[in-house]
This record gives structure tokens, C-alpha cells and sequence, in this order.
């Protein structure tokens, strides 16, 4: 620790003189640019990922993109004399279709460095500077005192990290670990790749605005915060000669716990995926696929039948697309035993053979240890008839020119996103969806209850009259939003990330109860540069009925995805309304994947009388937030 505080001072003293030798923040100049490399993670490679590289002095010294296969990057830095510490960025599209900014560091330089990317080495980057690590990455130019002392405090913090993830560590046989710079790390299900799986790490605020780390076992039915460790006081822990991080943990448990029987079964994971790639190589049939082993005991998956699997990979045989490695994204079990998880849910990207990521493939897969001829893992569903889920919700009205409405009180709002799937999925089966279900009633965890009813959409929708089955939607958030400013039902116990919501509905004649939980806390204040924006909207540049109603709109959003890298957009469609009332209009538009930012609005309504035409889009953060702006156009 001594040593640490020793280093610390004499980086700040160089820093404040203006740097040591070389003139670049004490690091002797090289005879030539240094190179660094390393892997982007989430356990599945973090592929075709943005990685952006400061130095310490906060200057941008290199980019590269990650490498579509393994998620590795390699690049030649742009100076011969770097300061230390090197901070790094990497941005992209998780295997669970979430954006994922993740950050690391090297706190020293050399000719040849190793720096990999994982929301490991994202924990290790909050601890050393007491904060979350994006906004300081932005900064950078004007944070060389942070960076520093993010140097100084990252041997202690990899070490009191590991504290908080020990039995994984234990259960993976790890005895050597380099969080940051491990030489033979790769996404491969390894054991280092197992640990990052094993973890839900997020980033967070607390009650009173504190920045927190918080650390969970991925495969609970619940996803619960475990551990949570309050970053400012862990850093001036992590900072003193004898400190203790440990003072700043302010939950019960002091380290996370485990899946341990099944973290032993995963190794073995990415096999199936190699095995689905060989079956598209090989062009097989619908038929063909029916009858494979790797589907045999498949029952359904949020009412998507083993037919409809079928078809899906059918249609990747035909399209010549393969399948990422998979990434662990938690457990289908309702009741998961201790330490196990006998489903569990995995994502992957779908890609073409230019690497390009065109598609996002989730699904639930299962361990037989008994088989002898076919692959242990196999394509097994969630078993579930239909999707339910809650999430944290806000939501943004505006007007034509892009300026907030006065006639929507507050504004934004929030409350809770409530999805009970309704109908089968489109296009898959091609026939026209089917209703599933008629009614749900969803219990608060404050014990009160919601009704909702069919209404010819995808989802279920809010109903203000129990039992309704018949409803008329708006075809906006109101559809499924439980909003906190108008009902008054809605307390704190229910805006929490770990609350429970009970849905109660029949399908098929059957009563069944399903468990949702919230995935995280609902933002009390979210900020308006926060919701989805167009490019181009003005007070001179306003946004028409009539370019609405029509058939090729362009619309762009490149702006608002620059500013929020953590957020992309998933939902864009144009509803018209009806003055006299009535069923409004639903034109839905598919959302690109990230990078694009850019798409043309397809498909021309033609109104039979007064209409009152609306935008709306919608995007989710990396916690699963969804985030709603509505443009009314001006007629």
C-alpha cells in the first residue's frame, strides 16, 4: 500500500509539471508506437465492437473494431510516448441484445500490451476511480487526477473484486487470475470466460445518489443485487496504505454465491452451437431438422413451437447465416435448485458470412450428462406457452417541432412496462398471429392488482374495466404502461430492481401463475437527452401528418445514439388515431441492430377522415429499461 500512495504522488507531481521523461506523463518515449490487444467479452465475444483508447493525459491515442469471430482487437497506438495510464472503451451488442459500454486499463506501459474488455474489468475501473467509469471516460482531457488514481487503486481492487466473487472462483478451479491482462484469455467457455458468465455485474445509484457496484449469481429466479458496494467509499479504501474496500460493501452478504453444479456442466456449452452451425452448413430440410437429436426433447419456448424452431434455422440454412458462441443470460426455471439451473437461457448473435451481426437468437438449452451419441447440450425451450415480462418504464411526449408538450403532466413520466404475450409471434408462423389468451389480472408486490385484457395486439393491454376482453387500444405506451402519476396503487416497493409480479391468466382452459421480476430499479428522474430523438426536427423542420401517412420517410437518429451509447433502439412505429374514436392504425417498423442509426418508414396510410398521427419509438438501456418518445406530427 505504501508503494501505491508512493506512485500516486509522483504520477500527480508529474502530471501537475507537465510530465517526466519524454514529456508525456513520466512514460520515456518508445523507438516505436506500442501495440495493444485483447479480447472484448460478455462471455460471448462483445463482436464488431467499437474499442476507443486515452492515454493519461486524456488524449485519444487509438480505435480499432473487435474482430466479428472472437471479439479480439489489436492496434498500434498513434504516439511513441503514451502517458500512463491507458483507459479503455468498448462499445457493441451483447449476445442478449443489449448495448454493453464497458471500460478497462493498462496502469503501465510497454511495448506490447494486453488489455481485455469484460464487465470484470469494468467492476475493476468503477472501484479504482469511486464512480462510474463512462462519464469519466468522456472527460478524459480533464480527469488526469482521476485517471491516476485509477492506476494507483487497480492492483487493490482486482484483489478485493475477487473477494466478492469468490466461491465462482472456487468452483471454477481458478488459482491464477489476471482480471485485466490474463495472455491466453479468450470468449470460449474457459474458466476465466465462465467467471464474467457466472456474475450479473451492474452499475447503479443508490437512495441517496451514490454511485454502487452491484454483483449477483446470474441463474437466481430473481435477479438480485447480492452484493452492493458503495464506489466512493470502496476507492478511498482502496487508496489508503491498510485500507479496507470490504467497509464498503452495505449488504448482508459479503460475496456472491454460486451455481456451482451447473458452472461444472458449461465448459462443453459452445458445442452445440458449432453443431447448429454444421446442420445450416449442410442445408438440411424442415424435416431433417425436426427429427435431430439437438432438438429431440425441445417442448416450446414462450409459445414458439419445435416446428417453428425448425423453420427458424431453415431459414438461416437458406439466408447462409451462422450462429455466435452463446452467451449465458440466466435461468428459465421457475424454482431453480441451489446451485443448479436445469434450463438455461442463452442468447447468441446471428451473422452473415460478412460477419455482419443480422439477427438476435434466444432460447433456453439444457445438460444430459447420460448422452453417449449426441452433443450433452441440447436446444430444450423454456416450456412457457407465452412471454411475460415487467420492466422499468419512461416515457417523453413531444410535439411536431421536437419541444416537450405542455398537455402531458409529468412529462416525462414513468412507472412499469407490463408485456403478457397475446398473440403468436409474426412471422413465425407466416399465417396471421393467433389470440392466445383473453385476460391477466398482474399482482403489485404491494399486494394490489391490475387488469388487462385483449385488444388485437401483440401484448395484452391495461384495462381500466375488470374481466374486459374486448379493449380498444391507442396503440401508444398507454397500451402497456402502468404509469406511477395515474395510478395510485403503484408504490416504492414496486419500482425496485428484485420486485415481484405475479401474473394470473388461462390459455388453452388451463390457469397458470407465472413470476416476472423487475430487472432494475425504475429511474426516478430519467433525463430528457435520455429518450429516443430524431435528427433534423425543428421549429422550422417540424415533423408532418402527411410525410407520416406516406410511404418512405426517413428518419434518422444518429445524434441521440451518439450521445447515449448505452441505449439503442428497438421499436419504431406510427399509430393514427381516429378523431371520432375507435381502433387506432398500427404501422410498425423493424428497429436496425447497432451500428445503423437510419431507417425508412415503409407502407402508406391513407386516413378516411381525421386522424390525429403520432411517431413513437422506443429503446432500452443496458438493464433492460425501455425508454418511449412520442412525436404528435403537426397536421
Amino acid at each position: 500500500m505504501l508503494y501505491r500512495l508512493a506512485a500516486l504522488l509522483l504520477t500527480l507531481t508529474l502530471t501537475a509539471c507537465g510530465g517526466g521523461g519524454g514529456g508525456d506523463g513520466g512514460t520515456p518515449p518508445l523507438d516505436k508506437p506500442p501495440t495493444l490487444r485483447g479480447v472484448a467479452a460478455t462471455g460471448a465475444p462483445l463482436v464488431n465492437a467499437q474499442v476507443s483508447v486515452v492515454d493519461g493525459q486524456g488524449r485519444a491515442v487509438g480505435t480499432a473494431t473487435t474482430h466479428a469471430a472472437d471479439g479480439s482487437y489489436n492496434l498500434t497506438l498513434s504516439t511513441t510516448s503514451p502517458a500512463a495510464p491507458l483507459f479503455i472503451q468498448a462499445r457493441g451488442l451483447d449476445a442478449g441484445g443489449h448495448v454493453q459500454v464497458l471500460h478497462s486499463m493498462v496502469p503501465t506501459i510497454a511495448a506490447a500490451m494486453v488489455g481485455h474488455v469484460t464487465p470484470l474489468t469494468n467492476a475493476v475501473v468503477a472501484l479504482s476511480l469511486g464512480t462510474e467509469p463512462a462519464p469519466v471516460f468522456a472527460a478524459a482531457a480533464s480527469s488526469t487526477g482521476q485517471l491516476a488514481q485509477m492506476a494507483t487503486a487497480a492492483p487493490a481492487a482486482g484483489d478485493f473484486l475477487k473477494t466478492l466473487v469468490k466461491t465462482q472462483i472456487s468452483d471454477l478451479k481458478l488459482t491464477a487470475l489476471d482480471l485485466l491482462a490474463d495472455p491466453s484469455f479468450a470468449a470460449n467457455k474457459s474458466a476465466h470466460d465462465l467467471l464474467i458468465e457466472s456474475v450479473r455485474i451492474d452499475l447503479a445509484r443508490s437512495k441517496l445518489n451514490v454511485p454502487v457496484l452491484q454483483i449477483g449469481n446470474k441463474f437466481l429466479a430473481a435477479p438480485t443485487a447480492e452484493v452492493v458496494v458503495e464506489l466512493p467509499t470502496a476507492q478511498a479504501e482502496l487508496l489508503k496504505s491498510g485500507g479496507t474496500p470490504a467497509s464498503a460493501i452495505t449488504s448482508t452478504l459479503k460475496a456472491a454465491t454460486s451455481a456451482t453444479a451447473l458452472l461444472a456442466n458449461l465448459p462443453g456449452l459452445d458445442d452445440l452451437g458449432a453443431a447448429l452451425n454444421q446442420l445450416i452448413a449442410q442445408g438440411r430440410d424442415v424435416s431433417t431438422l425436426l427429427a435431430h437429436p439437438l432438438v429431440a426433447g425441445y417442448d416450446k419456448h414462450d409459445s414458439r413451437s419445435k416446428t417453428d424452431l425448425a423453420g427458424e434455422l431453415y431459414n438461416y440454412t437458406t439466408a447462409n447465416r451462422q450462429f455466435g458462441r452463446f452467451q449465458l443470460l440466466g435461468c428459465a426455471d421457475d424454482a431453480p435448485a441451489a446451485g443448479n439451473c436445469a434450463k438455461v437461457l442463452v442468447g447468441a448473435l446471428i451473422s452473415d458470412s460478412t460477419g455482419a451481426v443480422v439477427d438476435l437468437f434466444t432460447d433456453a438449452v439444457s445438460y444430459n450428462k447420460a448422452a453417449t451419441t449426441t452433443h450433452k447440450w441440447n436446444l430444450i425451450g423454456n416450456g412457457k406457452k407465452l412471454a411475460v415480462a415487467v420492466l422499468p418504464l419512461g416515457y417523453r411526449a413531444l410535439n411536431a417541432d421536437g419541444t416537450a408538450s405542455t398537455a402531458v403532466v409529468p412529462n416525462p413520466g414513468i412507472g412499469l412496462q407490463v408485456e403478457i404475450q397475446a398473440q403468436t409471434p409474426d412471422p413465425i408462423p407466416v399465417n396471421p398471429p393467433v389470440q392466445l389468451i383473453s385476460s391477466a389480472t398482474v399482482q403489485l408486490p404491494g399486494g394490489f392488482s391490475i387488469p388487462f385484457g385483449y385488444c388485437g395486439r401483440p401484448q395484452l393491454c391495461v384495462s381500466t374495466t375488470t374481466g374486459a376482453t374486448n379493449l380498444v387500444p391507442t396503440g401508444g405506451v398507454g397500451d402497456l404502461a402502468i404509469q406511477r402519476a395515474a395510478v395510485g396503487w403503484i408504490g416504492s416497493v414496486d419500482s425496485v430492481r428484485g420486485a415481484k409480479f405475479l401474473i394470473n391468466y388461462s390459455i388453452a382452459g388451463v390457469a397458470e401463475t407465472r413470476s416476472a421480476w423487475l430487472r432494475a430499479d425504475v429511474l426516478g428522474e430519467p433525463g430528457a437527452a435520455r429518450f429516443p430523438a430524431l435528427d433534423g426536427i425543428s421549429a422550422a423542420s417540424p415533423l408532418a401528418a402527411a410525410n407520416l401517412q406516406g410511404g418512405s420517410l426517413a428518419i434518422n437518429w444518429s445524434a441521440w445514439a451518439a450521445a447515449n451509447p448505452d441505449l439503442r433502439l428497438i421499436g419504431i412505429k406510427r399509430v393514427f388515431a381516429p378523431g371520432a374514436g375507435g381502433a387506432p392504425a398500427v404501422l410498425e417498423t423493424a428497429a436496425p441492430l447497432p451500428p445503423r442509426t437510419a431507417a425508412t418508414l415503409a407502407g402508406a396510410y391513407a386516413p378516411s377522415g381525421s386522424v390525429v398521427s403520432e411517431l413513437w419509438l422506443e429503446a432500452m438501456d443496458t438493464q433492460g429499461r425501455r425508454l418511449h418518445t412520442r412525436y404528435t406530427a403537426k397536421p
